[in-house]
């Protein structure tokens, strides 16, 4: 058996194709690569989401409404609240009656959520059970 080293001159001829082997072998690896991540990324929790709902409210006359202004500032059945230690005091006076009022935040639209959530937070330290956000209904395009 014989093999091949060269040719017998010595000059070795310059092979001028491309060899393609190692390229399809980094395709074929990035398709296998891609085929196995894609289903993990398309992959979620199911869940059902929240629709959107207008329901009447119920205004009883033991219920309070809390409002929060665009500069933060808090009122209670519009009289001002001087700050969220006083909401608790107010909201603890109301949270022992029984059956408990319901507070409806109304906050407006400019308002900071810290503002809106140092309401909902003061109503949870005081144990209000029920706390509903007043909005505006949406326009009905025509």
């Amino acid at each position: 058996m014989s093999m091949n080293v060269g040719s017998a001159s010595g000059d070795d001829d310059v092979v001028s194709t491309i060899n393609t082997t190692p390229l399809v072998d980094v395709m074929l690896v990035l398709l296998i690569i891609f085929l196995i991540t894609i289903p993990a990324v398309t992959q979620q929790v199911l869940l059902s989401l929240p629709k959107e709902t207008n329901i009447a409210r119920v205004t009883k006359p033991e219920n309070v409404e809390i409002a929060v202004n665009k500069d933060g500032d808090i009122f209670w059945n519009s009289s001002p609240v001087a700050d969220t230690e006083a909401l608790v005091k107010r909201l603890g006076t109301i949270a022992v009656l029984n059956p408990q009022p319901e507070v409806h935040i109304r906050g407006d639209e400019k308002s900071r959520y810290e503002s809106v959530g140092r309401v909902v937070f003061a109503c949870q330290r005081a144990g209000i059970m029920k706390v509903s956000f007043v909005t505006q209904p949406p326009e009905r395009g025509g």
